[in-house]
């Protein structure tokens, strides 16, 4: 028997996501209300096509247009917002906390840009804002970080975010194709969109890992200062190359502590490029559009999270895991529920984001060079006076005439470093093109 009345949720976007949680809660609905402690239902849905809506949720709920009607709607008390987007999204959101209602959310873009300003006023106005469906769809990395690993000072998180670049990269490894040609798979199978730059850009990876991020490091969200690389200037031949040197080639998402006693200045690393990782790796070893995150802390050590990162169900999951949450947490007064970003917001650290200048890293360079005496111990003379040392050196004829592929792989060192280098090794008369530099990390 329920101690407490049933929890009355209001939707706003019944597309694929929205659907799916529509359906999951009515499949799995004894088993979720028994986790709960009280039974949770979707009793208005909101979405500009309301004869499909109807469609889908029958006479379970009421259907309507305007999402406005539901986030002000008295009868409602937590509402989920799958609508996507910075703004219109944003509005409602800030509209349903100001009417006293909690919210559930798969929104990481406006989370990034307007997240301060958004768990700020929900912890104004003793609500909850849940959002674990915003970050690596099915997989509950958000709690992991947030509960699981409140023990621990964390210190590095590192992550395959997006699902689209890394079923391209996949495919580009799998069948020795290009960019454009995996890119063109992707679509026809529905990984990626017709416009696919916040994928393919590292927008979407960003958007994620600036709020692991602030989870890890109990920091505000500071996406404007997340250093940002895409995949679509990847050339399948660094791909090949990376292979036979034992590594892959992934996106990744990483936020690191720097701190003072490590040399440099103490502050958090935060970016987003393409990264060779080794194939040992269990990172290396995600394949498809499957996702996965690697934490690092200072009590538990290395931990893996891995799963469905996009999808109807998958996301639905942890959109109904957030519900229940909510269900559970809805009667506690707000100072003793779990904290929106891990940490009490009056205990925020002022810890910098770095620029990428001061990021340290080790190199996988790729230098086309014309095919003569003494082009390799000059190339090798920038690096040393650049403080620079060298791990591995391969060497590949090129396809044209007289020309090789010189690949080096570089230890760590600080990001003006090897920009200094590389302007050196640019400007010698022997080289052919431009120098491709692709960050490396052994993540041990």
């Amino acid at each position: 028997m329920e101690k407490f009345g049933p929890v009355r949720v209001g939707l706003l976007g019944i597309g694929t996501i929205g659907r799916g949680t529509f359906e999951v809660l009515a499949r799995n609905r004894e088993e979720i209300t028994r986790r709960a402690g009280r039974s949770i239902a979707i009793t208005r849905v909101a979405d500009l096509d309301v004869e499909r809506a109807r469609e889908i949720v029958g006479d379970q709920a009421r259907v309507c247009a305007d999402a406005a009607e539901i986030v002000s709607d008295p009868d409602i008390d937590v509402v989920i917002e799958l609508i996507g987007g910075y703004t219109v999204a944003k509005d409602l959101v800030l509209a349903a906390i100001a009417n006293g209602k909690h919210v559930v959310t798969a929104n990481k873009a406006m989370l990034a840009v307007h997240g301060n300003r958004i768990f700020a006023e929900a912890s104004k106005q003793g609500v909850m804002v849940a959002f674990e469906a915003a970050v690596a769809g099915g997989i509950p990395i958000i709690k992991a970080i947030r509960e699981g690993l409140a023990a621990n000072r964390i210190q590095r998180v590192a992550g395959i975010i997006n699902g689209t670049t890394n079923f391209v990269l996949s495919e580009m490894r799998d069948k020795g194709i290009g960019f454009e040609e995996a890119l063109a798979q992707a679509q026809a199978l529905g990984y990626a969109e017709a416009d696919p730059t916040f994928d393919v850009e590292g927008v979407d990876a960003a958007h994620k890992i600036t709020l692991l991020a602030s989870l890890a490091f109990g920091v505000p969200i500071q996406y404007d200062k997340c250093h940002v690389e895409g995949i679509s200037k990847l050339s399948n031949c660094d791909v090949r190359y990376a292979g036979q040197l034992g590594y892959r080639i992934k996106l990744l998402g990483i936020a690191t502590r720097r701190d003072p006693q490590e040399g440099g200045p103490a502050g958090i690393e935060l970016r987003v490029h393409p990264t060779l990782v080794p194939e040992r790796r269990l990172l290396a070893n995600v394949e498809g559009a499957m996702n996965a995150v690697w934490v690092r802390g200072d009590a538990v050590g290395d931990t893996i999270y891995y799963g469905q990162g996009a999808g109807a169900e998958p996301t639905a999951s942890a959109v109904i895991a957030d519900l229940v949450d909510v269900a559970r947490m809805i009667t506690v007064d707000p100072y003793n529920r779990v904290p929106h970003l891990a940490f009490q917001p009056d205990a925020l650290a002022d810890v910098p984001i770095l620029p990428i200048e001061q990021a340290r890293s080790a190199a996988y360079l790729r230098i086309r060079v014309a095919d003569q005496p003494g082009v390799l111990a000059r190339i090798t003379g920038h690096l040393a006076d650049a403080g620079i040392s060298i791990d591995a050196a391969l060497q590949k004829l090129s396809e044209d005439d007289g020309q090789t592929d010189v690949i080096l792989l570089t230890h760590v060192s600080e990001e003006s470093r090897i920009v200094s280098a590389i302007e050196a090794i640019q400007a010698m008369p022997t080289v052919l093109g431009e120098v491709v530099r692709i960050r490396r990390e052994e993540l041990d």
